[in-house]
């Protein structure tokens, strides 16, 4: 049925949002940055605009990125962010206040959850509602969480990664890790400057990690060319970085999804590990790209690990999708109010 309130499912991530809006599909997938001017306190570009001024700004403009590990980390940037995408999606004249539905972390706390919601009606929504992360993951790859069989999602995201079971519609078991994307780029970044002396930038590192980044032995192996600032002669330089050391360096946050992964599935009754081992592990999120890492997990659990079809928008659509049950889960946030 058509409604005149518009209804907004958003992926609130660390390196990206990703706007739903029901009828429509994903409207709007910009980098979560804003760039200030620190004299006026006025914003003056939100998302890719922003992103592209990411240690370019001078001195009185910062641009920065107001989520940290799938959580708010500057409240006030993060709902002028908000306001600002929701007036693109929906206009800025409107008779209606639009319901949004904000998915979270599977760790995240009463106080953070509240955080989210408050922000999102302070940037113009009507009603805000939050959803779980790998419960969005799971219904955006289109998996049969209502059947009464386990189904394991595994979403890497900027900030964190979520591990869930589920089943009958409901998290079985979850855990949530604060290492994603962000973690995978910081350690390149690391290992150039200790083994290279050379000091590279963000935009850089994850730029690497999507060229030649990997999880597991390559058929054939790569090298590109990586430029930075020498940190002894302080001028610009190129090295050759090549894909086994970028993989060294990636064993870290790799390794723990890996564990994490395999504790969920300790913990996980016996019935629904038969499903899982049926039906496989689902990665989701922009981690689920690198290479490899579908044979590194299958490798590790014995168990088949396949990678959504399209991992980027799995969340956001899966957050849209669930728009259609908003009454259930507005009943599920107020007793998550009533029990926090």
């Amino acid at each position: 049925m058509f409604s005149l309130i518009p209804e907004l499912g958003i992926d609130l991530g660390t390196a990206n949002i990703l706007v739903y809006q029901r009828g429509r599909g994903i409207v709007l997938n910009e980098p979560s940055v804003v760039a200030i001017n620190q004299t006026t306190k006025k914003v003056l570009a939100v998302g890719e605009e922003a992103r592209l001024m990411l240690g370019r700004t001078p001195g009185n403009i910062v641009a920065i990125r107001p989520m940290s590990e799938g959580v708010i980390a500057d409240y006030t940037t993060t709902t002028r962010m908000l306001e600002h995408l929701i007036r693109k999606v929906v206009g800025r004249k409107r008779l209606f206040k639009p319901r949004v539905l904000v998915c979270v972390p599977s760790g995240v706390t009463d106080v953070e959850r509240r955080a989210v919601k408050q922000a999102a009606k302070e940037a113009g929504a009507g009603e805000a509602y939050t959803i779980e992360e790998p419960m969005a993951a799971a219904i955006g790859a289109g998996l049969p969480i209502a059947s009464p069989g386990g189904n394991m999602v595994v979403d890497i995201g900027g900030g964190t990664s979520d591990i869930a079971v589920i089943s009958l519609d409901g998290i079985v078991i979850s855990q949530s890790l604060r290492v994603g994307g962000n973690r995978m780029d910081e350690v390149i970044i690391r290992h150039i400057r200790a083994n290279h002396n050379l000091w590279v930038g963000d935009r850089s590192a994850e730029e690497i990690k999507m060229k030649i980044g990997s999880a597991y032995p390559m058929e054939t192996e790569m090298t590109m060319p990586v430029r930075g600032r020498d940190l002894v002669a302080g001028l610009p330089r190129t090295i050759t970085v090549a894909s086994e050391e970028i993989r060294e360096a990636l064993s870290e946050p790799v390794t723990q999804i890996v564990e994490k992964v395999r504790a969920v599935l300790e913990q996980t009754p016996p019935e629904l590990s038969a499903d899982i081992i049926e039906r496989g592990v689902w990665l989701t999120g922009g981690g689920a790209l690198l290479r490899g890492l579908d044979k590194l997990l299958s490798a590790a659990t014995d168990i088949p690990v396949y990678v959504a079809e399209d991992p980027l928008s799995c969340v956001a659509t899966g957050t849209g999708r669930a728009l259609e049950e908003l009454e259930a889960i507005r009943q599920s946030d107020a007793r998550q109010v009533v029990s926090g």
